[in-house]
């Protein structure tokens, strides 16, 4: 069986040491589309290693800990990779992330549900420095055709729709190149640079990185409600409905609550087309 669920489960979690500094830091962010324009001071804490921060997302790019890739070669889990998806992503931050950092990352397979016709596996990543725990990751991995193995359903990831129009609306262009860019942090999947993969792919051009739309959302929450202020982030979640292509726009709609931003986020060019959905940043 290509699932076993009980060996994926029951198997020792992996351990591996990583490494970053700011240029990692300054890579990923020019990645997300920061640094425009260059010498706004907002920007800068983005892009200028005296005036760095770090934003959370940075936690999926950060060495290679077990990564998705990794984790689909874990026991007990052997799947076809044309038949994969990432359906979903989140991080729960226990502290600020330091501009430079050596950290252990221990990676397993949390969870393993069975949704008939897929199986979505939760593969989780903890990480701690020397100081203590500094981040969770879990992304939720969709594999089509593995399904009705007789495991558990699992939780339903949908949210109800937030009430009212948005607080804040913006936009957010993707430069043509941003996918070239972004994949130098780490992830080289040729969908995201080789218009002739993609094609086989079924895409009629190369598309932007899930995870790079992810970032360029929490960028979007953190400038436009949380102050710029990278340290109030707390968690942030999402489920991927869609893909974004180079050179399009998105559209990042915020309904605010206590102590959380509700997040929608839509491609303009193709009639405000679902690319985030359920997504939550909670924060300070």
């Amino acid at each position: 069986m290509p699932i076993d669920a009980a060996k994926a489960l029951a198997a020792e979690p992996r351990s591996a040491e990583i490494a970053w500094d700011h240029k990692d830091i300054q890579l990923y962010h020019l990645g997300l589309g920061a640094g425009v324009p260059a010498t706004d001071p907002d920007e800068l804490r983005y892009t200028l290693e005296s005036k760095l921060h770090v934003l959370p997302s940075f936690a999926t790019v950060a060495g290679a800990g077990m990564g998705v890739v990794g984790g689909l070669s874990a026991p007990g889990i052997e799947v076809n990779l044309a038949a994969v998806l990432h359906g979903g992503q989140s991080i729960t931050l226990h502290r600020p992330i330091p501009v430079k950092g050596a950290a252990v990352t221990t990676s397993k397979v949390a969870a393993v549900y069975d949704k008939g016709k897929a199986a979505i596996l939760v593969l989780r990543s903890e990480v701690a420095d020397a100081e203590g725990p500094l981040w969770t990751s879990d992304a939720q991995i969709f594999v089509r055709g593995e399904g009705g193995f007789g495991g558990e359903r699992g939780p339903s990831t949908r949210l109800p729709a937030p009430e009212g129009e948005p607080d804040k609306t913006v936009e957010r262009p993707v430069r043509e190149e941003q996918a070239l860019l972004y994949r130098l942090s780490g992830d080289w999947n040729p969908l995201h640079a080789d218009p002739e993969f993609a094609k086989l792919a079924g895409f009629d051009r190369p598309i932007l990185h899930g995870l790079c739309t992810y970032g360029m959302t929490l960028k979007a929450v953190v400038d436009t409600v949380l102050g710029g202020d990278v340290s109030r982030v707390r968690g942030y979640s999402t489920r991927f409905t869609g893909i974004v292509f180079p050179g399009e726009t998105l559209r990042i709609r915020m309904w605010r609550s206590e102590g959380r931003v509700h997040v929608a986020v839509t491609a303009v060019e193709r009639d405000d087309a679902p690319v985030l959905a359920d997504t939550i940043v909670e924060h300070a």
